[in-house]
């Protein structure tokens, strides 16, 4: 086997952020743009001779090429073994089990996640560490500044990997595994919850839709809900994952997985329906004629966290990210366990869970998971509410409202407004920087603000601090606007707006989420200037 060594130049733009390396399929297109990143990785890792490196993703466009070029660049670094999702797949969260399960040293993930895909739409990879979760920021940040000292890459000149065999082959002194992508992960699911009481569940007549939106999860629902629980063939929607996810947007919300939503709310729809996105590491519940939010999905887990075998001891903690409502803390408070706020990202909670202090973790943007892998997991919640309802034997509205009437309602609604020119985005949240000491003690209408700040985060696990993650505008009911841009997206500025008013009253629970909401919707745009900033008169997403 030969070796090649190839001069390169290094990218300005390589620095990953809280999910990696995302951008245009067309840059990592570029010569040398792909095999620069994955050098920087190789080199920020060290000595990784021997070690076992997990590869696999979401089965967008470019997935099976990078994956190639990857194989080739392990294979000369000296890495001792390769485990490759056959057909290049792995979901996310499937990466974290194999990582873990086989103790790994690590992982690369290949997915933008909920972006679109195709030849115009995006790419991303990311690197996990060693307990199965996204690289820390010490790590990436480690990765972007040997990014920019780059000046020549190695790769194996070897035939390209049939990646659709399972099996096992060698290039020089690396083994090269071609693995099922399904099975570590669905054995895991089985020794986690109660397949017997869900299978009998839908034996009885329990209607289940599973939308895969032609992304990853397709072929783990196939294993799961189909071969294991016996569900019907057409339980799912969508489930052949496509290279442009069949032209769709691969995120599970209220508009990008309207035929779903549409079958939930008719009369005569399923009684249970979810929906995960492109690389399957979100969610989205939906009952009959019920949307289940993600903060309250988070929250009623939690609360019923003792229907499922593998949580049948309780759990240790819940932690939430900063803009996700303050549903779970009222649970966490009820149950005597701790609720850590943290920045958006899984990433933050990894310390936690390895130090033993949370079970449940979960961000308002679709996203939830437990300590049994370290990155959220859309099948895992989907099972997990299977799991609850096949206990209680209640629909998913009498689950919902009947917390609510305990623990009483926290609205929330999420405003995202898409591509906003990063100029003018920026512009609107240096101008909110500026002014949050003025805003203390301000009135707006009956809501007045007792804090604002931008916020900040001081892990408890490693002291490791983190600034500028939001700016949250706080009132004195405890009504909550918080402003962010996000940084998944790769084309302009996304900003997201969260606002949430917590009702106590349970004859005030059944008004609409925006109605519920509208003096704060309002007062958020007085406050930041969002029409006057972007020109935008009404948000591109709700949820």
């Amino acid at each position: 086997m030969h070796v090649k060594t190839i001069t390169t130049t290094p990218f300005s733009d390589q620095k990953p952020g809280t999910s990696g390396l995302r951008k245009a399929v067309s840059v990592f297109q570029q010569a040398h743009y792909l095999e620069n990143f994955v050098l920087a990785v190789f080199d920020t890792l060290g000595n990784v001779s021997g070690k076992t490196l997990v590869i696999g993703g979401d089965g967008r466009y470019y997935n099976r090429e990078a994956i190639q070029i990857i194989i080739k660049m392990a294979v000369a670094a000296g890495f001792g073994r390769l485990l490759v999702g056959k057909g290049g797949l792995l979901s996310t969260p499937a990466v974290s089990c194999v990582i873990r399960k086989h103790r790994a040293f690590g992982g690369l993930v290949l997915s933008a996640s909920h972006n679109p895909g195709g030849p115009d739409g995006d790419f991303g990879i990311k690197y996990n560490i060693q307990n199965g979760g996204p690289a820390p920021e010490k790590v990436t940040e480690a990765i972007f500044q040997r990014s920019k000292a780059l000046a020549k890459y190695r790769i194996a000149e070897t035939p390209d990997v049939d990646l659709d065999r399972l099996g096992k082959s060698e290039a020089g002194s690396t083994a090269i595994e071609i693995i099922d992508p399904v099975a570590d992960y669905a054995d895991l699911m089985e020794s986690l919850f109660d397949f017997a009481a869900i299978r009998k569940h839908i034996a009885a007549g329990f209607r289940v839709k599973f939308d895969a939106m032609h992304a990853i999860t397709g072929p783990y629902a196939r294993e799961i809900l189909v071969n294991r629980l016996s569900a019907p063939q057409d339980c799912l929607l969508n489930a052949t994952p496509l290279p442009d996810f069949g032209g769709g947007h691969p995120d599970p919300n209220l508009v990008h997985a309207k035929e779903l939503v549409d079958m939930m709310f008719r009369a005569d729809g399923p009684d249970f329906g979810a929906a995960s996105d492109g690389d399957g590491d979100r969610n989205m519940i939906v009952g009959k004629q019920m949307f289940v939010t993600p903060s309250d999905s988070l929250a009623m887990i939690a609360a019923n966290s003792t229907c499922a075998p593998g949580y049948s001891k309780g759990i240790r903690g819940i932690a939430r990210s900063m803009p996700t409502s303050q549903a779970a803390d009222v649970v966490a408070k009820k149950l005597g366990v701790p609720c850590f706020e943290t920045p958006t990202g899984w990433k933050f909670f990894g310390n936690l869970m390895d130090a033993d202090k949370v079970t449940l973790c979960g961000e308002e943007s679709f996203g939830t998971g437990s300590d049994h892998v370290r990155e959220k997991d859309g099948l895992w919640a989907v099972l997990f509410w299977l799991n609850i309802l096949a206990v209680r034997r209640q629909s998913v509205a009498d689950i919902v409202r009947g917390h609510w009437r305990e623990y009483g309602r926290h609205y929330y609604t999420r405003h995202d407004y898409e591509e906003v020119e990063a100029e003018k985005a920026t512009a609107l949240i240096n101008q909110l920087r500026s002014s949050l000491a003025s805003l203390t003690g301000r009135r707006y209408g009956r809501f007045r603000i007792v804090l604002s700040d931008d916020f900040s985060y001081k892990d408890s696990v490693d002291g490791s601090e983190s600034h500028q993650q939001g700016i949250r505008v706080i009132f004195e009911d405890s009504s909550r606007i918080v402003y962010r841009l996000s940084g998944t997206g790769t084309k302009g500025a996304t900003l997201r707006v969260y606002l949430e008013r917590f009702e106590a009253d349970n004859s005030r629970h059944d008004q609409p989420t925006q109605a519920a909401l509208k003096e704060l919707i309002d007062i958020a745009d007085d406050i930041a200037g969002i029409r006057r900033h972007t020109g935008r008169d009404q948000p591109d997403v709700i949820t």
